[in-house]
Order: C-alpha cells, then structure tokens, then sequence
C-alpha cells in the first residue's frame, strides 16, 4: 500500500514541488490550498493535469489553515478517499518583514494564524486517525529564522520559534503511538514567498522612526537579490529532505534538518545544543521514555 502525504500550501513553492515529486515517486498525495475555485484555480487546476496526463494518485482539495471548518473537512475528504493518512506536511506559510513596532497586533495575529494555528488545526485533525493506526509523520516546515531572529523580521521569526516549539513538544507528546514530529530549517530560497513578503501596516508609526526605518530596507535588499541570483537555491533541496525524512524508518528521524547547506555551520551547534538540553529536560521532569519513539508502526502499514 502507497503511504498517504497531506500536504497544505500546494499553490506554489516548496508544496507544489513536494506534491509533484512525491506523487511521481509512487506516493498517494493529497495536495490542498485554499482558494481552488477562485485565487488558486489555474494552480489546482496544472496539479489535477499534471494527475491526469501522468496517472498520479495526485488529489488536489480546499484548504484554508485558518478556518476550522475548512481544516476539518479536507482531512475527513482526505480520509473518507484514502483511507488513511500517513504523512502531514504542514507547509502552509506568509512571511513579513518591518519594523516591529509598525506591526499592530492584528497583523500579528493574523500572521500567526496561518504559520503557527494553521498546524495546530491540521494536526488536531488528523492526530485522531494517526492515533488508531499507531503511527505516522508530521513535518513541520519551520525556518532557519525560526532559529536565529532576523532584524526587522520579529513576526515571522516569533511564529517560527513557536512553530519549533510546538513540534518539539509533539513529539514528545506522541512517542506512545508511534507517531513522529520533525522539523525542516530552510534557509533562503527561491520561491513564491519572497515576492509576497508583507509590510509593516502602521505607516504613521512607521514614519516616526524616520532615518532609521532605512535598517527595514537593507534587510529586505538581501531577500530581493537572493530572490532573482540564480546561485540561490530553488525548492528542489527542501523537496529532497522531505523525500528523506519520509523514506527514513520511523524512530531514526532526526528532530530537525537543515536542507540548506550553506546553513549548516550556523545552526547545526545551536540544534545539536538544543538536543542535548532536550534530554537533560526529559530526565528532570521524569519523562526519559519520551525520548525514544515507541511502539513504532511502518508509516504504510
């Protein structure tokens, strides 16, 4: 039996690529992303040509991560048609990039409800079936700013440090069930979110930081040239570590991956640091077992 992946954020970048690819590699993929008969109709409509022309077990569904009525009824869909899922890659994401007091709250929120809730639905409704079936694999798509903070990026980076949080906390949580949570670092590559970076909202806010607004506009200079250098990475290395993470059996996945080399040497002490005081936490609140995923199912079986 092919394993089941339920990808969101599939209109472009790192999802369309990994729905493509893993459909192509024998996977049953459900591919979603909100707007299929309005924004995103061309984008869902390419995926299902792509199913059709290729007979790839390729299924594109309604998506919105920040709906949970729409969350709910995509996995039972998925469910419902599939029988089962194995795998979940919580894709889905919007970055933003100002001067932090020029964010209101509202734009906080709503930034968080897509990069940080948006899991938090996805996974709540699918955890239930991944339970009965005593296994599976959440992906968390998180950042290399999820790590380390980016000046004039405190939204994003905030989302993603809870974002890791999170899933470091799932994983933990479902080691009885044989369930892995993992998290993947990209660093700057070239995709759709570049271009789509929001601003910070409160321009009259803005304005009183004068001349020193300019440190927002040199961060954002390093995104646009990255964004159209063709030695910048496109999304096939992120594709390819998902492709790993999969593939690898259930117990010997790593916490986190950085897909992007260039990265390695700055985050890779932070994370084998942070691996060691995970352990050292495990042990002083009395949970060492957490440590070691158990009762372990193939993902397919």
């Amino acid at each position: 039996m092919s394993q089941v992946v339920f990808i969101t954020g599939t209109s472009t970048g790192f999802g369309r690529a990994t729905a493509e690819t893993l459909a192509r590699r024998g996977y049953n993929v459900i591919a979603t992303m909100r707007g299929v008969a309005g924004k995103n109709a061309a984008n869902a409509e390419a995926l299902r040509a792509l199913a059709a022309g290729e007979k790839l077990a390729l299924q594109v569904l309604e998506l919105d991560v920040t709906d949970d009525s729409s969350v709910n009824r995509a996995v039972e869909d998925a469910l419902a048609q599939a029988g089962r899922i194995d795998v979940v890659i919580n894709n889905a994401g919007v970055a933003a990039l100002g001067i932090t007091e020029a964010f209101p709250v509202e734009q906080f929120q709503a930034l968080f409800n897509i990069n940080l809730f948006g899991a938090v639905r996805v996974n709540r409704a699918v955890l239930p079936a991944m339970r009965r079936q005593r296994g599976g694999l959440l992906i968390h798509v998180s950042s290399a700013a999820g790590r380390t903070v980016v000046p004039c990026m405190a939204a994003y980076c905030a989302s993603k440090f809870a974002l890791e949080a999170l899933a470091d906390a799932y994983r933990f949580d479902l080691s009885p069930f044989g369930i892995d949570s993992v998290i993947v670092e990209p660093g700057i590559h070239r995709t759709p979110i570049l271009e789509a970076t929001a601003p910070a909202a409160d321009q009259a806010r803005l304005r009183e930081y004068g001349a020193a607004a300019e440190y927002a506009a040199r961060v954002k200079s390093v995104f646009d040239r990255a964004s159209a250098s063709p030695e910048t990475p496109d999304e096939q290395l992120v594709v390819d570590a998902f492709v790993r993470l999969i593939e690898t059996p259930a117990g010997e996945r790593p916490l986190r991956t950085i897909p992007t080399p260039r990265l390695d040497s700055l985050l890779d002490p932070y994370n084998t640091a942070a691996d060691q005081v995970r352990q050292g936490i495990a042990h002083m609140f009395r949970v060492p077992e957490l440590l070691t995923l158990q009762q372990s199912a193939p993902a397919g079986g």
